[in-house]
């Protein structure tokens, strides 16, 4: 081994020792104000476990002829910091928890970095048992107050109930639903924009309005159902790769992921001790925890995410319906007649579309409707009138 490999690896080494003594340090101080036995125990234990720790790590930089580690830190390790004056014994295990989710992610890149067989297997070792330490902290912060808990499958069928009651007589509708909506609202108000337009220019030239018109639906169509799965397709890869960037945390440090849980949480007006609560059962199934982070991330689910051929194929249709609905009287007649009897059966559709748009709000089916049939209105007359005036110049 090199030299300056020696170096470094001596440096990691103490720095290992430094770590483990001052963790031991801390549990025997917190053991030594703690008035439970049964906590009392498990803290001694753990100061125990870190002494140990520290002892493999000085037997190995002994066995590479480095100098014998010398303890830099208080005797009371973290015990005696400011914090845990101010927030007790409860926070200073709380921040303990943390800080064991950090060593073992440490320890875990060390794994790759050292490159010194007999370190590594003092690693490994070590990384066991801190792991058992994190669930020992874990239990001893929340024993004070254990959570009842019930069954998964009870919890499900509860909550299939409740949402199934909640459900009777307001009928939800499909997530293609309201991309379908939008889609007809979109190629009926762009296509009779063009519709009238032409029909101004042209007074209502029925070849002319035809072959804008399926120009018109045709070119909307595709831009909706390429544009609906661009936006579905975007939106799941953006959830899929928060997911894998929140699954690294997890891996990483565990215990930070569940902290900023908790958090979230609490933000949200959970009490500190039902988060924390909570966010510890939750942890007992690492996908679990990860949804839910990546959840609070993103204000979404896997579930709510909509599916890019659906959507798309939804926005496609439903798009060149809207849009074929103007331009069905040009396939009969022609002129004014045209023009007029294409503005009826547009407002019509308009007033339909609105008053459907009631499955997937709350308004009143002929509020949405006239609402709707007033913007196409006015979108028609406008458009119309323009149309005339281009007609015009270009006449002229």
């Amino acid at each position: 081994m090199a030299d300056l490999e020696k170096k470094k690896l001596l440096a990691a080494l103490d720095a290992n020792w430094q770590a483990e003594m001052e963790g031991h340090y801390t549990y025997s101080a917190l053991a030594r104000g703690e008035v439970e036995p049964q906590r009392r125990n498990a803290l001694r234990g753990l100061a125990a476990a870190e002494k140990h720790h520290a002892d493999l790590w000085a037997g190995r930089i002994e066995a590479l002829g480095g100098d014998a580690p010398r303890y830099t830190g208080s005797q009371s390790g973290l015990a005696d910091s400011l914090a845990t004056r101010v927030g007790g014994p409860d926070l200073a295990m709380r921040r303990l928890e943390i800080d064991e989710g950090r060593d073992i992610a440490k320890y875990g890149r060390q794994l790759k970095s050292l490159g010194d067989e007999p370190s590594i297997a003092i690693l490994k070792e070590v990384i066991a048992d801190e792991r058992e330490h994190y669930q020992t902290l874990s239990n001893l912060i929340r024993s004070r107050r254990p959570l009842p808990t019930v069954p998964a499958e009870q919890a499900q069928e509860a909550l299939d109930s409740l949402l199934n009651a909640r459900k009777e007589g307001h009928p939800e509708a499909a997530g293609w639903v309201g991309d379908a909506i939008y889609g007809v609202n979109d190629g009926l108000g762009s296509i009779f924009g063009i519709v009238s337009g032409v029909s101004g220019a042209t007074l209502g030239n029925s070849h002319f309005v035809l072959i804008a018109g399926l120009a018109g639906m045709v070119a909307s169509a595709l831009s909706m159902g390429s544009g609906a799965y661009l936006a579905a397709k975007s939106e799941r890869e953006i959830y899929e790769a928060e997911f894998a960037r929140e699954r690294e945390a997890v891996e990483d440090n565990e215990a930070e992921a569940r902290e900023v849980l908790s958090l979230s949480y609490q933000i949200r007006g959970l009490p500190e001790e039902d988060a924390e609560r909570f966010v510890h059962h939750l942890s007992k199934n690492k996908e679990h925890l990860i949804s839910a982070l990546a959840r609070e991330r993103l204000n979404t689910s896997e579930e709510a995410l909509s599916k890019p051929l659906v959507s798309a194929l939804s926005g496609a249709f439903s798009t060149a319906l809207g849009a074929f609905i103007p331009i069905i009287p040009f396939f009969f007649m022609a002129g004014i007649r045209a023009v007029i009897v294409a503005a009826v059966v547009s407002l019509i559709a308009h007033f339909v579309v609105g008053a459907s748009k009631s499955l997937v709000t709350i308004r009143s089916w002929w509020s949405s409707g006239l609402e709707m049939t007033v913007v196409g209105a006015i979108e028609g007359i406008v458009t119309y009138v323009i149309g005339m005036g281009l007609g015009r110049i270009g006449g002229g």
